[in-house]
């Protein structure tokens, strides 16, 4: 007996000496891809011609397509002080930490949706340093010709004036734009990992991040549609059996009882089958 009780007491001390180095390790993954594709942007600092060239040659692009041009966004926005406001901090505090703190909760509570989830966003990031060192483009705020305000800058708030991210980061990296393709990738994660019927208001984050980045004049329209097709790739490519794994956890009748994350609220025991 006493045999048997160490045993069940090891089995229970085990995981819990592996799970905080595991955890740390997954989260150096996504962190170190974070200041890789910053260190590697700033290899185009110095390519500011080529990067008003290809500026032009965006906005070339939205002209064929009919994209309603960003400065009549930025008009709209500046006539509503507290949304600039909202956007600026919107644009700094929000884009990085949600997203670090969806992989988390994803690893605690959906594993399978955490594993394709960081897959998707390591590979969406490395593809996006290559364009952003072989494409840069100079973003709306820094071409003068279009007239539009810097609204990080003249808030006092923006992330380029930062003592570290401001030395870090290359102003010239507009395309694509992973604000937008970071805030659709955790959008369909959690849409696809969670039960309840308000997972669909994830969505409104990636379209927020739309308004923001183009409002705040450090994106254009064809930088988000970019981001986006990206990540929606590479959620396909590394899909693997995460998305039958997921359909074969919605489709079962066990409660949710996990908790979830800020804009997620659990459906009622006594709601319809889900």
């Amino acid at each position: 007996m006493a045999t048997s009780t160490v045993t069940r007491v090891t089995a229970q001390v085990a995981p819990r000496r592996t799970h905080l180095p595991a955890g740390a390790w997954e989260l150096a993954q996504v962190l170190g891809a974070f200041l890789l594709y910053n260190l590697g942007r700033m290899l185009a600092t110095h390519e500011l011609g080529r990067a008003d060239a290809h500026a032009s040659d965006v906005l070339d692009v939205e002209r064929w397509l009919r994209l309603p041009a960003e400065a009549t966004l930025q008009t709209w926005a500046l006539g509503h002080d507290w949304l600039v406001e909202v956007a600026n901090r919107y644009y700094v505090a929000v884009h990085f930490p949600l997203t670090i703190a969806v992989l988390v909760w994803l690893y605690r509570y959906r594993r399978p949706a955490y594993h394709w989830a960081k897959r998707a966003l390591l590979l969406a990031t490395g593809v996006a340093l290559v364009v952003t060192v072989l494409l840069p483009v100079t973003p709306p705020r820094l071409m003068s010709s279009l007239g539009m305000v810097d609204t990080g800058h003249a808030g006092g708030i923006s992330i380029y004036q930062a003592p570290v991210l401001g030395s870090m980061s290359n102003e010239y990296a507009a395309m694509p734009s992973l604000h937008v393709g970071w805030a659709l990738l955790v959008a369909i994660v959690l849409v696809s990992a969670c039960r309840t019927r308000w997972r669909w208001l994830w969505f409104a984050h990636p379209a927020m991040t739309v308004f923001v980045v183009v409002s705040t004049a450090n994106h254009y329209w064809l930088d988000g549609i970019a981001g986006s097709v990206l990540v929606l790739a590479a959620l396909w490519l590394t899909r693997g059996s995460a998305t039958s794994s997921l359909r074969a956890w919605r489709t079962s009748t066990a409660p949710d009882s996990s908790p979830a994350p800020s804009g997620s609220r659990p459906e009622s025991r006594s709601s319809s089958p889900r």
